[in-house]
C-alpha cells in the first residue's frame, strides 16, 4: 500500500513517524505539500517523497489521507476527483462529514477520522467512521495509519463523531485547563511557578497511569484517596457545590454542538 498525505503539518508528520517507527517503508510514503519549507522538513526528518503538485503526488497511491484543514477539503476534493482510481480517502479533518466528501470527490470509499493531539507522541486516541461501501480492506488499511499513533475506536453512526470531537478531540484542552487551574492553585499556596508546573504534571500523569493500570472504576479510585473529614473530601465537597463535575459535562456538550454546527456549516458548500 502507498500513502499519499495531502498537507504536511503536525498530524501528517505524526502518522508518518507512527507508520515509520512500525516498520512502514519511507518510499511507500508520499507528501503533498505547498510549502517548500515543509517539504525540506519532510525529507530531513522522514525521508519520504515531498511533492509540490496534487497530480505527481497520488499517482500510484492506495490511499490518501487528508490532512489539510477543513475550509480548504471542498476546493482540495473537487482538484482532487479528477485523479482518483479507486483510492481510499482518509479525512482528518474536523467537523467535514463523510457524504460531504464523498460528493465533493466524487467516490463512497471514505473513512472519516477525528485524532487528537497526543497522537503527535503516539498516545492518542482516534474515533473512526467508514461509509458502507468502503471495503474491508479499506477499513483495515484505515485503521493500520491511524493505529500508529495510538488507540482507535470505530463508530457505527457518524453522528457520533460529534461527540467524539467534543470528549476526545478537544479534551486534552479540557485537561490542560484544569493543570493550568491546579498549577495556579500551587503558586498561590507558595510554590514557585516551575515547582507549581512539575507538581500538576506529574499528578495529572501519575493519576492517569494509576487509572489505566487499574481494573478499578474511576469513582472508585477517587473514593480510594477520600479519607471521611479529611482534606481531599473538603476539596471535593466544595467543588460540588460549584457544580464542577456538571460545568465539565455542560461544556463537553457545548463542544458535541459547535462540532454539529460546523458540519452544517462546511457541508453546504
Amino acid at each position: 500500500m502507498n500513502i499519499c498525505f495531502i498537507g504536511g503539518g503536525n498530524m501528517a508528520a505524526a502518522l508518518i513517524g507512527g507508520l515509520l517507527s512500525q516498520g512502514f517503508p519511507a518510499g511507500a510514503i508520499g507528501v503533498v505539500e505547498i510549502n517548500p519549507g515543509n517539504r525540506e522538513r519532510l525529507l530531513r526528518d522522514f525521508g519520504v517523497r515531498a511533492v509540490e503538485g496534487l497530480k505527481e503526488g497520488v499517482e500510484g497511491s492506495g490511499a490518501i489521507v487528508l490532512a489539510v484543514k477543513p475550509q480548504q477539503l471542498h476546493q482540495l476534493l473537487l482538484d482532487l476527483a479528477p485523479l482518483l482510481k479507486d483510492q481510499l480517502l482518509i479525512s482528518i479533518a474536523a467537523g467535514i462529514r463523510s457524504v460531504d466528501i464523498a460528493r465533493w470527490a466524487g467516490t463512497r470509499s471514505v473513512v472519516r477520522a477525528m485524532p487528537n493531539t497526543p497522537a503527535l507522541i503516539r498516545s492518542g486516541i482516534t474515533g473512526m467512521y467508514a461509509l458502507p461501501e468502503a471495503s474491508p480492506e479499506h477499513r483495515e488499511q484505515a485503521q493500520r495509519i491511524l493505529s500508529a499513533v495510538g488507540e482507535v475506536l470505530w463508530l457505527h453512526d457518524e453522528a457520533m463523531m460529534d461527540s467524539i470531537t467534543a470528549i476526545s478531540g478537544s479534551g486534552p484542552a479540557y485537561v490542560f485547563y484544569m493543570m493550568e487551574a491546579l498549577q495556579q492553585a500551587a503558586v498561590e499556596l507558595g510554590f514557585s511557578g516551575e515547582d507549581a508546573r512539575k507538581l500538576s504534571l506529574a499528578t495529572f500523569l501519575g493519576a492517569s497511569r494509576l487509572a489505566s493500570d487499574s481494573h478499578d472504576a474511576i469513582g472508585i479510585l477517587r473514593e480510594k484517596v477520600t479519607s471521611k473529614n479529611g482534606t481531599t473530601e473538603r476539596a471535593l465537597l466544595s467543588m460540588e457545590a460549584n457544580h464542577v463535575k456538571q460545568h465539565i459535562v455542560d461544556a463537553a456538550k457545548a463542544a458535541a454542538l459547535r462540532s454539529r454546527e460546523l458540519g452544517d456549516e462546511l457541508g453546504r458548500s
